[in-house]
């Protein structure tokens, strides 16, 4: 019998206890650092204890999340690292002693790539990559796999499989203990490049943006401290779900937005028919506002004459028209060149007073710009332009909208964002998500857009190429990681290809990568919602599921909501968390029919909870979400809630894979013939 010391389990629990002590003492010794003699000033003072905040958050020991999920045993030396003979525990930060020796290397260091990459036919210079198990925070099993010795065959890891498949409740987890290789060769491409994600349902896309956000953020801090970052989603349910995977991760910087959040120049009152809102969401409305906004500019007919003292500087007008097409030809943002149109003007007076003698210094040539004389044919020449006030004058006068949509929007694109009511002022306006993204455009052809210097933009496939305009702006001198599934696109707008979409994003050297292996959606599930494929997006590879667990999967003919309630029921009876998913329009009455059951549910965004795990969730907000077990009411009813039979369809295609472990479909209503096979 082995004693407990030589016991591999004990001996690992050890280190784990050890590592969990250092990790304390690290954060103590942050918590005890005195500032009082290192800051210059209360900025300083500041910002120095801001980032000792920071530190601290990002040293939190986590009681139920494993501080390393793996080791790796070297053969020898990688070629950057003196790691003969060692042994590196991979977690999800690093971890050292007293001595500075590591305890715990972060998943993102080079030395941890292994961890993900090796295997039997590239080991890697890996002798043993051993995994371990977990039931809350305390270590229960292990796992080794011999990738250097011939004799073993490469098997499935159980421990990988279940943690995979381990039951949901809460928000959105990391998935750094179960990167698979293809996922980590997105995760670690470099900041220069932009990376496109095409991947299905349960590919674990989003988990790889917010994993390569991390890495990322590891690799280049100090450029992204000063650049920033952002994460994009599709609304603020989908946000809070995922809150959780980066400060998990030890990230705590990164901003988080929805594509409406980038565009709130005006109060949203009102929504555009679908005709409406694809026209205002072409990438031709950018040339539209381009003609309307530089149409203000005139040519002057009047010269500009300066009193300074007793002399008159006179600019002629055809100078005057030089500068202005001088000015129009550099293609520079209006507002840019109307500042530096008095400057222009004011070096022409200053050329004339050279020529006569004096010497006039550059506090002349300010004094000179700031002339009334000069501020007046600025005015007159190239006035000021309030963005929404042109967007609100485009929307509402026929005869502009006509002039500076000829040759770009016919006839009936015009009537169709034309409003039948014009506001009278910008506040009073009844503005749509549409006509805040044509706001943010015109603002950033009069002023140019911060850029970050990190983007990533998720469920892309539902961008208008206006909204992709406005996210690119964010990340004009930055990269960015696109995901999507053009399967998924649920608006008139949707995506039809990814070139054209990184097109209009200002990234068409964008690398697209695709994902197939489907960790998440069970193999009935998936092939079940994939016979939509040939109907919702012909030529698309379908996901392919890797898990072994089959999953649970009925379709189950129903006479009212009552037996939908009671589907509810037979899923809760197995641990994790239930999506109740059904067409809008049918929300009301099933949320009645669960009250009066005595059921308690959640709206989606709310925390799941061990004693309330059930989420009803109309089918337009599903998209992004997973649920352990989904009850799906009445598909007929999801198709017929969209404005056309595809996007019906592909609404469906979301909310049928959005179940981890099992769907139960519940219809009283024949089903749509695509699903039939």
């Amino acid at each position: 019998m082995s004693t407990p010391a030589a016991d591999p389990l004990s001996r690992e629990r050890s280190h784990l206890a050890a590592s969990r002590s250092a990790l304390r003492a690290m954060r103590e010794d942050v918590e005890a650092l005195d500032i009082s003699d290192v800051t210059a000033n209360w900025v300083n003072a500041e910002v120095l204890a801001r980032q000792i905040d920071e530190r601290i958050k990002a040293l939190a020991d986590l009681s139920d999340t494993p501080l390393f999920f793996g080791r790796l045993d070297h053969l020898h030396a990688p070629k950057d690292e003196r790691a003969e003979g060692e042994r590196f525990y991979i977690g999800r930060r690093h971890v050292h002693d007293h001595d500075g020796d590591p305890m715990v290397i972060d998943w993102r260091a080079p030395v941890s790539q292994p961890f993900y990459r090796a295997s039997k036919k590239d080991p890697m210079g890996i002798a043993l990559r051993r995994r371990f198990g977990y039931t809350g925070g305390d270590l229960t099993a292990y796992e080794d796999e011999h990738l250097s010795d011939p004799a073993e065959a490469a098997r499935t890891s159980k421990l990988l499989q279940e943690e995979i498949e381990r039951p949901r409740v809460g928000p959105m987890r990391d998935i750094v203990a179960t990167i698979q290789p293809e996922q980590d060769e997105i995760v670690r491409s470099g900041l220069s490049g932009t990376v496109c994600v095409q991947g299905g349902p349960g590919t674990g896309k989003t988990a790889v943006g917010l994993h390569r956000v991390a890495y990322l953020l590891y690799a280049h801090r100090e450029r992204l401290a000063r650049t920033g970052t952002l994460v994009i989603g599709p609304n603020r349910s989908f946000l809070h779900y995922i809150e959780q995977v980066l400060p998990a991760l030890g990230e705590l910087t990164v901003q988080q937005a929805t594509v409406e959040d980038l565009v709130a120049h005006v109060e949203i009152k009102a929504t555009d028919d679908a005709a409406a809102a694809v026209v205002k969401g072409d990438a031709r409305m950018a040339r539209v506002l381009r003609r309307a906004l530089y149409s203000h500019v005139t040519m002057p007919t009047e010269p500009v004459v300066v009193v300074r003292g007793s002399r008159r500087w006179r600019v002629p007008a055809y100078e005057l028209e030089v500068i202005v097409r001088e000015l129009l030809d550099r293609d520079i943002r209006y507002g840019a060149a109307r500042e530096a149109l008095p400057q222009r003007i004011a070096h022409a007076v200053l050329v004339q007073m050279e020529r006569s003698g004096e010497a006039p210094d550059d506090r002349v040539q300010d004094a000179v710009a700031r002339n009334s004389a000069v501020k007046a044919a600025v005015k007159a020449i190239w006035p000021a332009v309030d963005a929404a006030k042109l967007v609100l004058r485009l929307l509402s006068d026929a005869e502009f909208l006509a002039e500076h949509a000829e040759g770009v929007l016919d006839e009936d694109e015009r009537k169709a964002i034309l409003w039948t009511k014009p506001a009278r002022g910008v506040r009073s306006a009844r503005w749509s998500p549409a006509d805040a993204v044509l706001i943010d455009e015109a603002t950033d052809l009069i002023q140019r857009t911060h850029s970050l210097g990190h983007v990533v933009l998720d469920e892309a496939q539902d961008l208008s190429p206006m909204q992709y305009r406005a996210v690119g702006r964010r990340c004009t001198t930055g990269s960015a990681t696109v995901l999507g599934d053009l399967a998924q696109g649920t608006t008139p707008w949707a995506t039809r290809g990814w070139e054209e979409a990184l097109a209009h994003l200002g990234k068409r050297d964008a690398v697209i990568e695709e994902l197939t292996a489907g960790f998440r959606v069970p193999t009935d599930v998936i092939t079940y919602a994939s016979r939509l494929l040939p109907h919702i997006a012909p030529g698309l590879t379908p996901v392919v599921s890797i898990r072994e667990n089959p999953g649970r999967f009925e379709v189950r003919p129903v006479t009212g909501t009552a037996e939908v309630v009671e589907a509810c029921r037979d899923s809760l009876r197995h641990e994790g968390s239930i999506g109740l998913i059904a067409a809008d329009a049918r929300v009301p009455d099933l949320a009645g029919s669960l009250t009066e059951a005595g059921i308690p549910y959640l709206s989606p965004g709310e925390e799941t909870t061990r004693h309330t795990r059930l989420t009803l969730v109309p089918a337009s907000l599903a998209k992004g979400m997973e649920y352990d077990y989904v009850v799906l009411d009445e598909p007929r009813a999801v198709v017929d809630g969209e404005p056309d039979e595809r996007t019906g369809l592909r609404r469906l295609y979301v909310a049928l894979t959005r179940a981890v472990s099992g769907l139960t479909v519940t219809h009283t209503a024949p089903l749509p013939p695509q699903l039939l096979g």
